[in-house]
């Protein structure tokens, strides 16, 4: 059961709404333009802001879903909802339609979040803005908010949740690799 709870995450999180989104609005393809990546903040250089808050929105959502579903099963051994987050954010980093390359997780961790601890996704999510605002890199924002995200899961979710969105932030940390590098030499954008 918790190997299909797995699958069922990775492929909602496989969907590519980034390239769909920025292919249908412009007819680019979001992999060609800026990072290369199929997450919002991507997509926002190729197709405009509109289609950024789209794909957002979306790429949040399909996070969410597996998530809330998984999370009112019943009668499994093991706490299916952690399984589908880490699943559906493994999905939209490494989508096996597109060869394994895909987005950073934010998005897709934030509809996670508000599934298993919808207090974290919030404080994490505010973080974001209020740093994005202030800084205007967005690696600053999602970083930070992924890491408020998980401090405050810890002070007003459960066990589960915390485990859950812990691997959550260590896929999205990972993925943010080169970016870390940057913003350490000043050179992130």
């Amino acid at each position: 059961m918790t190997w299909l709870w797995a699958l069922c995450g990775y492929l909602c999180g496989s969907i590519p709404f980034g390239l769909l989104i920025a292919r249908a609005a412009t007819g680019k393809d979001v992999r060609t333009v800026g990072s290369g990546n199929i997450g919002a903040t991507n997509v926002a250089r190729a197709a405009g802001r509109a289609a950024a808050v789209v794909t957002l929105a979306l790429d949040a959502l399909k996070g969410f879903v597996p998530v809330l579903i998984a999370s009112r099963s019943n009668g499994a051994e093991v706490p299916l909802a952690p399984v589908a987050a880490a699943a559906a954010v493994i999905g939209h980093c490494f989508p096996i339609w597109l060869r394994f390359r895909g987005g950073k997780g934010v998005a897709t961790g934030l509809g996670v979040s508000l599934a298993l601890a919808p207090w974290a996704a919030l404080a994490g999510a505010a973080t974001w803005v209020v740093l994005y605002k202030l800084f205007r890199i967005s690696s600053v924002g999602s970083l930070a908010g992924v890491l408020v995200a998980v401090g405050v899961a810890v002070l007003t979710a459960g066990r589960s949740a915390v485990y859950g969105l812990l691997a959550v932030a260590a896929i999205i940390l990972l993925r943010h690799q080169s970016n870390i590098r940057r913003l350490f030499r000043r050179q992130e954008s």
